[in-house]
């Protein structure tokens, strides 16, 4: 067992895969150029220790109950004891990614539920954060490569080069919305974890984001499917979903990871059944963790499961108001509760839902703003509330009048919405 395998991968790279293939230490660039300057090969004995590290334990468990904080500051001490290390660098910028991923509210799978974030505008990253991912990746990068360069079949130098790869392809498309750079990282991530499994095919943990990438360009349209295979990029749907169950079943600390990306995949496959049952493991592992309530509450309105869905939305609202969870974004929960309610024809409740997602968070971020407007509108044009449905409608338009939720709100301009 390594004593820093790359836990919460999936996490990220479950979304930016989906999304490319549907269309307290500064690493400073000068530290960077004058290690590369001195020749010097540096020593990696975090890949070659027998034991876990206890610093990186504690901070993936703070990791996964969405303590970012307490996280980043566990896994700069095994940085700083293993400077020269790539898997301690992924570590540290993976909780520094998903910290600013979780202030963007771009870790809830609703937002990738329908191909609209690809037409998206790009989400407000803090500059000085992007800074410091894109310098840390390509500290990550540099490490792997030097440890290549001297043994070119280092199996765990090629996965972390993988993982540093795919990092920065996270940030790229989740955040900036720069798709072709995303995808030539993802490609490059995907092909060096290949080549572990080449050299060792009980490389467990590589069978992730092979298995993730090999699921969705194997779901996509015939078309879609031959373009890829021009560039040399090809899939197997039920070869990736068999590594995802054989990662997600096994005893390696992937299998959290693994986990995530399959509750995500069987979503899309509206398998919701198996997705709830992988989901709720988690769960009981991670109980602080706000995203994986959420997403129980989402997978049961979408498997129809009204009453059960209402209640889980009010108990994650309840706990969150009560002090359960590290910064809940409660709006989701909110505007996930005002659809469920909807779909159950309980249209004042939902109207009281949509609103509440509109106030309950002084950061609400956009997506869920003009969204929540728009249901808004709708809810009460379905109550016979005209005047307060056009206030709404034109509140989406002046928010964001390029967003779907405009295109509907024109047409409810014109004619007010009937409940079907």
């Amino acid at each position: 067992m390594r004593p820093y395998q790359f836990m919460a991968f999936g996490w990220l790279l479950g979304f930016t895969v989906l999304i490319t293939s549907a269309l307290a230490i500064d690493i400073s660039a000068n530290t960077r150029s004058k290690s590369a300057r001195s020749g010097l090969r540096p020593k990696l004995p975090g890949l070659t220790l027998g034991q876990i590290d206890p610093d990186t334990a504690n901070g993936f468990s703070h990791l996964y109950n969405l303590q970012y904080d307490q996280a980043i500051a566990e896994f700069e001490r095994t940085f700083k004891r293993y400077p020269s290390d790539p898997f301690a660098l992924n570590h540290l910028l993976q909780a520094i990614l998903l910290k600013e991923m979780y202030r963007l509210n771009a870790l809830d799978t609703t937002l990738y539920a329908d191909n609209g974030f690809i037409a998206g505008k790009p989400l407000a990253g803090d500059p000085q954060t992007k800074a410091r991912i894109m310098a840390m990746a390509a500290a990550g990068l540099e490490l792997a490569n030097y440890r290549l360069k001297e043994t070119p079949d280092d199996v765990d130098a090629l996965y972390a080069r993988g993982v540093s790869r795919g990092l920065r392809s996270s940030y790229l498309a989740v955040v900036e919305k720069n798709f072709l750079a995303a995808l030539r990282n993802v490609n490059a991530s995907r092909s060096d974890h290949e080549r572990v499994l080449q050299l060792n095919p009980n490389y467990t943990d590589a069978k992730l984001i092979v298995g993730m990438h090999n699921y969705i360009i194997g779901s996509l349209p015939l078309p879609a499917r031959i373009m890829a295979g021009f560039i040399g990029v090809s899939g197997n749907k039920k070869k990736g979903m068999e590594f995802l169950r054989e990662v997600a079943d096994s005893k390696s600390e992937s299998s959290v990871d693994a986990r995530v990306s399959l509750a995500l995949f069987l979503r899309r496959e509206a398998k919701y059944g198996e997705a709830l049952q992988v989901m709720r493991t988690l769960i009981a592992q991670y109980p602080l963790n706000f995203i994986f309530g959420l997403e129980e509450a989402n997978l049961l309105k979408d498997a129809g499961h009204g009453t059960e869905a209402v209640a889980a939305y009010a108990k994650l609202l309840d706990d969150a108001n009560g002090g359960r969870y590290f910064e809940p974004h409660v709006q989701r929960a909110q505007f996930g509760l005002a659809e469920c309610l909807r779909g159950q024809h309980k249209l004042e409740d939902a109207l009281t839902a949509y609103q509440l997602a509109l106030v309950s968070n002084a950061d609400i971020q956009p997506e869920i703003q003009v969204r929540s407007l728009l249901g808004e509108g709708l809810m009460h044009d379905a109550l016979n509330q005209r005047d307060a449905a056009l206030k709404s409608y034109q509140s989406v338009l002046s928010f964001d009048p390029n967003s779907p939720q405009a295109t509907t709100a024109r047409k409810m301009l014109k004619q007010p919405y009937r409940f079907p």
